[in-house]
């Protein structure tokens, strides 16, 4: 076994491509989803009504202009709203009653070309104009975000994108292994040697193991000193369900490898095929609640939608293992399941 493995590993390092994709293209990839992608709505263009500007309604401003989110634009009378909001003068108009220094009334009128960005503006307004507010204060009633106080995009973002990097170059380097081997006809070498088949699938997995640990430890690295990603629930267990999601995703690779006979089928099902399951139902970009009852069920079946909920349980939140037994449990079970299929295949080429 040892013997394979060295010459899976000498294949690997000889083939620079491989490495490249490995290597630097996760990396690539974490850095850019984690600086540009975003959905933190910055310079909202907002402006303010007030028939008696007041010291509380200065105060507000005050609090509006000294935040990054907001861009003031200045006061506007009452008849000149509908135009300012039109002409895109301004994203979003606060309009103070007359007695907000004692009640905290006040309105929000607000852009709805953009949904999303509508109701982020509405929430950052809100939570702005909370802040000093008299009402607020009296009532007693306050605010606090867990886990996330800033409202980091890459808290988010993070998590999901380990989940999609992992699985897609993972499966997409081990599904072309033994695909090679039967292009290039030394498949029948492995066919006839006197070593277990589990061996071989073992072995041609542990190099692309240890690369994706490599990646793995990279990637933790840069979250945590460049993206300022927490890992609260412990670098320990962070690696542990890393480490079982990397074997499932190798695992699944390997599925897919005894199943296709050319490497360009096994690129188009483990790149493309698998990419939409990956952004659509596992939690990714959206919400899995949002997912309609009819499809809901194909997100339970995805790997990286638990393997984003155990990440963000174990990064953002800071529980440990017990908090993510479910995740845990559904992966191994998948991993499991994957091995098993990977082998009965195999088998059944032998035979």
């Amino acid at each position: 076994m040892s013997s394979f493995i060295r010459k899976e590993m000498l294949h690997i390092l000889r083939d620079r491509r491989t490495l490249l994709v490995v290597l630097v293209i996760p990396l690539m990839l974490i850095m850019l989803f984690g600086f540009t992608v975003s959905t933190d709505v910055n310079n909202i263009k907002v402006m303010v009504c007030a028939p008696h500007r007041s010291y509380a309604v200065a105060q507000a401003v005050n609090r509006m202009t000294a935040s990054r989110y907001f861009e003031f634009k200045g006061f506007v009378d009452a008849g000149d709203i509908d135009q300012s909001l039109r002409t895109g003068k301004a994203a979003a108009v606060v309009v103070f009653a007359d007695d907000y220094d004692v009640s905290g009334k006040y309105q929000l009128l607000l852009d709805g070309a953009d949904v999303n960005t509508a109701r982020t503006s509405q929430a950052y307004l809100q939570s702005v104009l909370s802040t000093g507010n008299v009402a607020v204060k009296q009532s007693g009633i306050q605010t606090h975000m867990l886990f996330n106080p800033q409202m980091k995009s890459s808290f988010n973002f993070v998590p999901g994108i380990m989940g999609m990097i992992f699985l897609l170059i993972c499966a997409m380097m081990t599904s072309i292994s033994i695909v090679k081997e039967k292009e290039t006809g030394t498949m029948e070498v492995l066919l006839v040697s006197p070593v277990k088949p589990i061996y071989i699938i073992v072995s041609k997995m542990i190099p692309y193991l240890l690369l994706s640990f490599i990646d793995l430890v990279i990637i933790l690295v840069l979250a945590y000193f460049v993206l300022d990603v927490p890992l609260a629930g412990g670098v320990g267990n962070v690696v542990l369900v890393s480490v079982l999601y990397l074997v499932l995703a190798l695992a699944l690779g390997m599925m897919v490898s005894n199943v296709v006979e050319s490497q360009v089928a096994a690129l188009l099902i483990s790149a493309m095929v698998m990419i939409m399951p990956v952004i659509f139902f596992s939690g990714l970009l959206f919400p899995t609640e949002n997912i309609p009852w009819a499809l809901r069920w194909i997100s339970y079946v995805v790997p990286p939608r638990w393997y984003i909920d155990a990440m963000r349980k174990l990064m953002i939140e800071g529980v440990d293992l017990k908090g993510v037994l479910l995740e845990v449990g559904v992966l191994l079970a998948e991993t499991v399941v994957l091995m098993t299929a990977a082998v009965k295949k195999f088998n059944d080429r032998l035979e």
